[in-house]
């Protein structure tokens, strides 16, 4: 009996209910060539390489299409009828694989004798050059009844890791052996399932190949990372290094590996010296070495390529990789326990119990686009091998998900052709939704238990809170896990520091030391960038320090400055480098004001009632930093620096206006080098008023930019009324609480302040506009300003925090991902790989 696959016949063959003598159920090339199947474009490839001059891509390509075509039509020359692809290069290959021992060759010569009975199932699987062998006469069986299959439903899970749960909800050692997963080979699905059956000690078969080895891996990651370029970060190799045992902190991550000045790398540095003189076999000798490991199978692929004794050149590590990532090179594997099938080249699962993962477009097979291909047949074969896979098992399980990413999962295109409805997505057909099943687990860490009581946090400083209102999840890792230090912190930190210097010291600064400056600035920053940023860099910092300067000369700090028990710690790197102290009560004031739960640090104390921050970022308006401080609902952003500097601010001169202002000192770095930079441009201030929003808006002053300063039909229509009548108005009828400018103009008070203005001035097209006008001066004013109801609610809004947050610390509930406006802004969240989506886990 012949059959399409060896799983197919091997299960024919355990079901036989009396001896045998050889095997009952054959595939076409096992019979043949009476030995496993091998894989012909790998050997072919090797022979290839070793007995001509083709490079080695061009020889992967012409014995793709030589196989391929041999495969279609039935013999190895029938490639040559093809115009297009009748080269050179693949005449040489069809005369070096026509003299070569394959298993297509034993099958295109081999034929079934006339007079023996057989029967194939599955013709229509059958290739032309398996169905050569057949005999003019035999019997076919069909793998398919006449009776539909009613698939079970799909079950629907919120993720990856939650499909992979279900699995290990049922596998166990001793059960493992009747169950099977099927997925696309190249998906996620892949590794997640082979971790977790490792973690879980399930034995699995059909799983990590030749390149899945961490050795493996990290001696190709070697050799590619000692032709790289002098921009590698250490990041980037840090699977590398782990390897060979090169501990290096996670603050360089985003450093270039090769200035790194770290004793742990070292050997590292040597090595990538003096790799080109080098042979692969001398690499092999030195990684073996220095992690204390073997790789010999590794070292016997590399004799077999005939690359042992190469030198290491960037060229040779290329075709190391091409070849890997071409071919599945043979390894041994423990052939037992759960089964791991690739949807796209199995069609049978001799296991009771299946689990089908996944079933989305990664599942379509990709036809050859190739003369000799009849593409509906090869659809037809495809959607044949996709049915009987479906079928496999006593118990199938559909295991899926309906969104990804928040977008719609597309189920296999082969489900329109076996399915009469009409469906989108996995949840329009029959399905069941599941949530996430919290496994029992084992001990997992050893944990002592500790007699202690959590310490409460008693103040929170504005990038903590900015955090834990995005997200409490990240504010939790934030505490844990450490990040690598950036390039845009090292540069904002040693702007700081210059600022305070100059502040200080300012006779120790000139122009012509600015230069000096700015190259200190680059030196300390050239571990982050690429050498074709320096030139650009060198000018941004020449700039950016001059803008400081001149805002300083010209706005110098007044008063006595602030003074608070724990100002002047930390270090200044100009202080180190002129090797003169800090000595000023205006610079770099840190406070902690336990009374409000507020702490942090002032840049610059610009007088008693001004405050001002350096950024080197983009500038942000008025409007946007008093709207991203918003807090029923907070922002998708939020930002509450200003607001929180100024909270503390007023406990320090209550009853005072005071003002908040971002110096953006690199916002006019284009206009700069043009001659055309403002100071003003670079500055953006938001003020307290110690008053209400209605007391404010209630003046005379208030009133008179009405009749001045807004705009024309606004100054024109208040200017033909009193200021009494203004404010008789405000007392009568209350402001709406709308920051919003459409609910405001629709609001019942407008519409009672248009018709005021209309009885007193006239009904007349620009009263109408000017109300309108006046409307959204108002609303400016509210939008762009803090007052005391807004510095009041911004307090309690931080006790309420504080107390939540203590309470998640002392073990009451969990920290969420989610934040008060809902799902996190994934933009500002930095620690992302500790946090899942859909879910509180």
């Amino acid at each position: 009996m012949l059959v399409p696959d060896a799983p197919m016949a091997s299960a024919l063959n355990r079901r036989l209910d009396q001896p045998h003598f050889g095997p009952f159920a054959i595939p076409p090339r096992r019979l043949a060539a009476r030995r496993r199947e091998q894989a012909e474009d790998r050997l072919a490839f090797l022979e290839i390489i070793e007995t001509t001059d083709l490079n080695w891509k061009e020889t992967s390509y012409v014995v793709g299409n030589i196989l391929q075509c041999w495969e279609y039509l039935g013999t190895a020359e029938a490639v040559l009828d093809y115009d297009q692809f009748a080269t050179k290069a693949t005449h040489t290959a069809v005369d070096c694989i026509a003299e070569m021992d394959t298993t297509s060759t034993r099958l295109t010569e081999y034929s079934i004798d006339a007079d023996t009975s057989v029967a194939v199932v599955g013709f229509k699987q059958l290739t032309e050059l398996e169905r050569s062998i057949l005999p003019p006469d035999y019997e076919t069986v069909d793998p398919f009844t006449e009776e539909s299959f009613d698939h079970p439903p799909f079950r629907i899970l919120d993720s990856p890791a939650a499909i992979v749960d279900i699995v290990l909800d049922t596998v166990t050692p001793e059960n493992a052996e009747g169950v099977a997963v099927v997925l696309d080979a190249a998906s996620q699905y892949s590794s997640l399932i082979e971790s977790a059956l490792e973690a879980a000690d399930i034995p699995y078969y059909g799983g990590p190949g030749f390149t899945d080895d961490a050795r493996h891996r990290a001696f190709l990651q070697l050799l590619r990372s000692a032709h790289t370029g002098r921009d590698t970060r250490v990041g980037d190799v840090r699977p590398l290094l782990t390897q060979l045992g090169m501990p290096i902190d996670i603050e360089h991550d985003e450093k270039r590996l090769f200035d790194l000045d770290r004793s742990e790398v070292d050997w590292l540095h040597e090595f990538r010296d003096e790799i080109r003189s080098s042979t692969f076999e001398e690499a092999i000798d030195a990684y073996e070495g220095v992690t204390d490991t073997t790789i010999d199978a590794f070292r016997d692929e590399l004799s077999t390529l005939g690359l042992l004794d190469e030198a290491v050149t960037e060229q040779a590590v290329d075709r190391l990789e091409f070849y890997l990532q071409s071919y599945e090179v043979p390894v041994d594997r423990e052939n037992e326990g759960v089964l791991l099938a690739d949807a796209k080249s199995a069609a049978h699962v001799d296991r009771a119990v299946v689990f089908y993962f996944g079933l989305d477009e990664g599942w379509t097979h990709s036809s050859p686009r190739r003369p000799w291909v009849d593409r509906g047949q090869e659809f037809e074969r495809n959607i044949r091998q996709f049915q009987l896979l479906l079928q496999n098992g006593v118990d199938q399980y559909y295991l899926v998900q309906d969104t990804a990413g928040g977008t719609p999962v597309t189920p296999c295109l082969y489900f329109e052709e076996l399915i009469d409805e009409e469906f989108d997505r996995f949840s329009d057909l029959n399905s069941l939704q599941h949530s996430r099943a919290f496994r029992t687990t084992q001990d997992g860490f050893e944990r002592e238990p500790l007699d202690v009581s959590p310490e409460d946090v008693t103040a929170l400083s504005q990038s903590s809170l900015n955090t834990y209102v995005n997200s409490p999840r990240d504010y939790f890792f934030s505490r844990l896990v450490d990040n690598p230090d950036k390039e845009h912190f090292k540069e904002g930190n040693l702007f700081h520091d210059f600022a305070e210097f100059y502040v200080s010291h300012p006779d120790a600064i000139s122009t012509d030391t600015l230069d000096e400056v700015a190259a200190a600035i680059l030196d300390e920053v050239d571990p982050f960038l690429r050498g074709v940023d320096r030139e650009v860099r060198l000018t941004k910092y020449r700039v950016g320090l001059q803008t400081i300067v001149e805002f300083l000369d010209a706005n110098p700090p007044q008063g006595d400055g602030l003074t608070t028990p724990d100002s002047g710690w930390g270090e200044n790197f100009f202080a180190e480098y002129y090797d003169q102290p800090i000595d000023t009560s205006h610079t770099e004031r840190w406070f902690e004001n336990t009374d409000l739960g507020l702490k942090g640090k002032i840049d610059l104390v610009h007088s008693p009632t001004r405050l001002l921050d350096y950024k080197s970022g983009s500038k942000k308006s008025a409007y946007s930093i008093v709207k991203h401080s918003s807090l029923d609902p907070p922002s998708d952003k939020p930002n509450f620096q200003a607001l929180l500097y100024l909270a503390h601010q007023r406990t320090e001169r209550p009853d005072e206006e005071l003002r908040f202002t971002f110096f953006h000192f690199l916002e006019t770095l284009d206009d700069v080098v043009t001659g055309d930079g403002s100071l003003e441009d670079c500055l953006t201030t938001v003020t307290y008023y110690p008053v209400t929003y209605e007391g404010y808006i209630a003046r005379r002053d208030t009133f008179t930019e009405l009749q001045e300063d807004a705009a024309n039909d606004c100054n024109k229509t208040f200017s033909k009324v009193e200021y009494e009548e203004y404010s008789e108005f405000l007392d009568v009828h209350e402001f709406p609480e709308t920051r919003d400018k459409s609910e405001l103009l629709d609001s019942m008070f407008a519409r009672l302040l248009t018709e005021q203005m209309k009885e007193s001035v006239g009904d007349y097209k620009y009263v109408k506009k000017g109300c309108k006008q006046a409307l959204r001066h108002l609303l400016r004013i509210r939008n762009q300003n803090y007052f005391t109801g807004d510095v009041d609610v911004f307090e309690q809004f931080v006790r309420d925090r504080l107390s939540e947050l203590n309470d998640r610390r002392a073990g009451d509930e969990r920290f969420p991902v989610l934040g008060l406006g809902g799902d996190p802004n994934y933009r500002y969240v930095d620690n992302r790989d500790c946090i899942l989506e859909g879910g509180s886990r």
